[in-house]
């Protein structure tokens, strides 16, 4: 008796096992190049342990961190030995902020499988992003000996090196990565953005060689020009530096829209917003916690030199430069600002426990207040008021001419789009600067001016206004702020570790006659 193979089951399911497998296969292979596609693929598939994986991790990589983790949190409960799901739910914890459970599950997967490079590296920046600098240096350590031609991995282990303050031991990482890649913009750049450091002339005439390159990947070309603009204005050639300076501004601005009259409507609705009454009606609402002192203002204002000395009082913790407060904004309906006013009154006080809660990550000691050292929180400063109604708002000033050239001369991680172009940045400081003065006149003292340049004329006194500004006593030690050792992240890591100096108050004016479009943006109001 002979039976013809389509009407067999066996082979009927066969078919459907090798069908399957093939669309399993393709999905896996799409997940790199084509997210979108496995994310396709996965869910003609039945359901199981294999697809959902495919599903979160394409979730994932199209930046819907909170599907990924809504889909991957129950099949890592259900699967606890299986790697690739702790650490897909990991990266996608860390996405969202919750970095305490993301570093948990990345824990988990290197224990379940140490020999994965990517797990490992992934741990390595979530811990130094939630400032367990030493452990993750330790990560960085064993990865560059297992991988040691990777410039990437160098850079990264360089950016934790300086981070902890070890200047020699990060320049040494970063030399690695430029042997390795000598056209590597951004370990160029990261060695200019030492700040304290200086370029030999064998490094002027290697980025100067790079520049020239027609093949230069474009990706580089930005931070090869930041970098050598750098080396040019500590050998005082300033008109070459600034030119390198605009390149490396308008290949970057490319890659990176803004729109200011976005940005101007965003303050202007915060202004029309926030009245006298309108703070007075939701007053006593908000979450009653001390802890918080946030330190707001522009980027390169001298806020980290502000948190230095601050992080040097016994009652004080500094924890980190994190858009904490931006994604409790982020939680709220929109429009906002507008929003706000249609919110109960119990609402203020549940999104000051959450930025709270949020921020207990950061947090490593038991002292009881905490620095927010965020710049752009200034964005945020009437939320602040409204949520918390007991932290400390210091907002930082710096002359507008030396803010604005120091902003225009970094490039920055991320963000900032608005400071690769000297018309905007002058535009951005006006806006920051009439928000400030509205808080002022409709909630008086409550947030405390401190200017940059008269900290630097006589710190021993706006040291002490500024700690009694926070409720603390005088401490000797805040005045020796240079020698507190702890990690620091910004670009001015290298410089709040030595004492307070004049060297940055009149920089700006070596590049005054290219500031043209800056000082039209700020008007004479400002200037």
């Amino acid at each position: 008796m002979s039976v013809k193979g389509s009407h067999c089951p066996f082979a009927a399911h066969l078919r459907l096992e090798i069908a399957l497998s093939a669309a399993l296969d393709a999905a896996r292979r799409s997940l790199g190049p084509d997210p979108a596609r496995a994310l396709a693929l996965a869910r003609t598939l039945p359901p199981g342990p294999e697809t959902s994986l495919l599903i979160g991790a394409a979730q994932r990589r199209l930046g819907d961190a909170a599907a990924a983790i809504a889909t991957l949190a129950p099949l890592a409960a259900a699967q606890p030995q299986a790697w690739g799901v702790q650490f897909e739910l990991g990266v996608a914890l860390g996405a969202v902020g919750r970095t305490t459970e993301a570093e948990a599950a990345l824990s988990r997967a290197v224990a379940l499988n140490p020999r994965s490079v990517q797990a490992r590296l992934h741990r390595a920046g979530l811990r130094a992003e939630i400032g367990d600098l030493e452990a993750a240096v330790a990560d960085y350590a064993a990865l560059v000996v297992e991988a040691p031609d990777q410039p990437p991995l160098w850079l990264s282990y360089g950016h934790a090196l300086k981070t902890l303050g070890r200047q020699t031991d990060a320049v040494a990482a970063y030399r690695r990565a430029l042997a390795l890649a000598p056209d590597f913009g951004e370990a160029w750049w990261s060695l200019a953005n030492l700040k304290t450091w200086r370029f030999a002339p064998d490094d002027l005439a290697a980025m100067t060689a790079q520049l020239a390159r027609v093949d230069l990947d474009e990706a580089d070309r930005a931070p090869l020009h930041f970098a050598l603009g750098k080396a040019l204005e500590d050998e005082a050639r300033y008109a070459e530096a600034f030119d390198h300076y605009a390149c490396g501004n308008i290949r970057h601005r490319a890659r990176q829209p803004y729109d200011a009259a976005a940005n101007t409507a965003f303050v202007q609705a915060q202004i029309d917003l926030y009245t006298p009454a309108f703070f007075a009606e939701r007053q006593g609402s908000g979450c009653g916690v001390q802890g918080p002192i946030f330190i707001l203002g522009l980027p390169r204002s001298g806020s980290t030199l502000v948190e230095q000395i601050l992080a040097s009082h016994s009652a004080v913790e500094a924890t980190a430069e994190l858009p904490d407060l931006t994604a409790v904004a982020a939680t709220l309906p929109r429009p906002y600002p507008a929003s706000l006013a249609n919110l109960p009154p119990d609402a203020f006080a549940a999104l000051g426990l959450d930025y709270l809660q949020r921020m207990s990550a950061q947090r490593r000691t038991d002292r009881p207040l905490f620095t927010d050292k965020f710049p752009n929180n200034f964005m945020h400063a009437g939320l602040i008021a409204l949520i918390l109604p007991r932290a400390r708002i210091i907002d930082v000033r710096r002359h507008p001419l030396a803010c604005g050239l120091s902003g225009f001369k970094q490039l920055y991680a991320q963000g900032q789009a608005y400071s690769y172009d000297l018309a905007d940045l002058g535009r951005y400081y006006t806006d920051y600067a009439a928000l400030m003065a509205h808080l002022d006149m409709v909630l008086p003292g409550r947030v405390h001016r401190l200017s940059y340049e008269a900290l630097v004329e006589d710190p021993e006194a706006e040291t002490r206004a500024l700690l009694a500004y926070c409720g603390l006593d005088f401490e000797d030690a805040c005045l020796r702020f240079h020698e507190t050792r702890r990690p620091v992240r910004t670009a001015s890591s290298e410089q709040v570790r030595r004492p307070l100096n004049r060297d940055g108050l009149d920089q700006w004016k070596n590049f005054e006659p290219w500031l043209g479009p800056l000082k039209a943006a700020l008007g004479p109001g400002l200037l």
